[in-house]
């Protein structure tokens, strides 16, 4: 469960045998049906958490009932409500499983002792922060600015396998828009391929 795992880890920073057996009683591992929460909205996230296998959403409701999705977590991504988890205040996200999942989740305790433990988690965990940051820039710049048919195709270019997981009416909420909207931009891509 953990070859995953360390793997995502090493490709960033650089542990002993001894720093990885420390880390890993730092985590618990944890299995998830489809549909079944890891947070709900109003509570106080508890766990970061590490899929090994599976794929999860991050999302709120709005007054009418209506998801909005934040992000997809699928192999070797972490998933949290973050502002939650560091703070302790309530939670403004759901997450839940898509597929059937398997994490490796830790607790604000055990990551704050962790990184004092073994320092180059420290680091680890910045670059991953700061690649978030990145990214979330990114996107909102791309939700101010660009139409429907460019935010899709980027999402398909930044991940192909994942637009094949998940269920377009998700798809459409990750973009902000609606499911015939991007019923109608497939078709026309779909159409554009077709006469290459």
């Amino acid at each position: 469960m953990f070859d995953i795992f360390f793997a995502h880890i090493l490709a960033k920073v650089s542990l002993t045998e001894a720093e990885k057996a420390t880390v890993e009683s730092f985590f618990t591992p944890k299995k998830l049906r489809k549909k079944q929460y890891l947070l709900q909205e109003g509570e106080v996230c508890k766990y970061m958490s590490f899929v090994v296998k599976g794929l999860l959403r991050s999302y709120n409701v709005d007054e009418k009932g209506d998801e909005h999705m934040s992000m997809f977590a699928w192999e070797g991504w972490w998933i949290s409500d973050m502002s939650s988890f560091f703070s302790g205040e309530k939670a403004v996200f759901n997450i839940d499983a898509i597929e059937n999942a398997e994490l490796l989740t830790i607790t604000h305790t055990a990551f704050e002792e962790m990184t004092l433990k073994v320092p180059v988690m420290d680091r680890y965990f910045r670059i991953l922060f700061q690649n978030s940051l990145v990214t979330k820039e990114r996107r909102l710049i791309s939700s101010i600015t660009d139409a429907a048919e460019e935010k899709y195709i980027r999402l398909t270019e930044y991940s192909p396998e994942i637009i094949q997981r998940i269920p377009q009416n998700l798809i459409a909420s990750y973009l902000g828009i609606t499911p015939e909207t991007l019923s109608r931009i497939k078709k026309k891509i779909a159409l554009c391929n077709n006469q290459d």
